[in-house]
């Protein structure tokens, strides 16, 4: 894939709060699931774990962890495990947060250039999920991902093409 390929993908994917009452096939499942694995970890560690929800029962659970579940046909829970991850010598920093959004990115991504939508969901009870899926306590949620094919009617939220700039967010040599 061509970097303008890659920065067209980016571009048009968006959060997807309404889903196609649709199943998601095994194989584009895999796929996105194997994107994930590809993602870059610190030294590699490669901490985190993901549950993934799709049975009927499952989705009924999420309900009571979420209501930004939008009635996905599949989620993805990604976590990391704590023991794990690697852990900065200076202060301690642990790479399990951003290992496990570098991973959330990929299937993202993923899934959309099989024409799949996602949205990435922090609104979750951590609680309620470890109760509703035995989430053993080395594991850290870091973000839950539904997955469904969008509606016909879905469509980016208003402030998705709101962007500062390059200008705003990049400093070079002035600091």
């Amino acid at each position: 894939m061509s970097s303008y390929d890659f920065t067209k993908l980016a571009a048009e994917r968006y959060s997807v709060r309404k889903f196609a009452d649709r199943p998601i096939p095994k194989e584009a499942l895999d796929a996105i699931l194997a994107a994930g694995d590809l993602a870059p970890t610190a030294v590699n560690y490669q901490p985190q774990r993901i549950l993934v929800i799709e049975s009927a029962e499952a989705r009924e659970k999420l309900k009571n962890c979420t209501r930004s579940h939008f009635n996905c046909a599949a989620a993805l829970l990604v976590c990391y495990d704590k023991d794990e991850a690697w852990k900065r010598s200076f202060d301690g920093k642990c790479s399990g947060d951003i290992d496990a959004s570098i991973v959330t990115t990929h299937m993202m991504l993923k899934a959309w250039e099989l024409g799949i939508g996602s949205t990435w969901v922090m609104a979750f009870d951590p609680e309620a999920m470890k109760r509703e899926f035995s989430v053993p306590d080395n594991l850290e949620m870091t973000a839950l991902l539904p997955l469904g094919y969008p509606a016909d009617d879905a469509e980016p939220s208003p402030r998705h093409a709101q962007r500062k700039g390059a200008d705003a967010v990049v400093t070079r040599d002035s600091f």
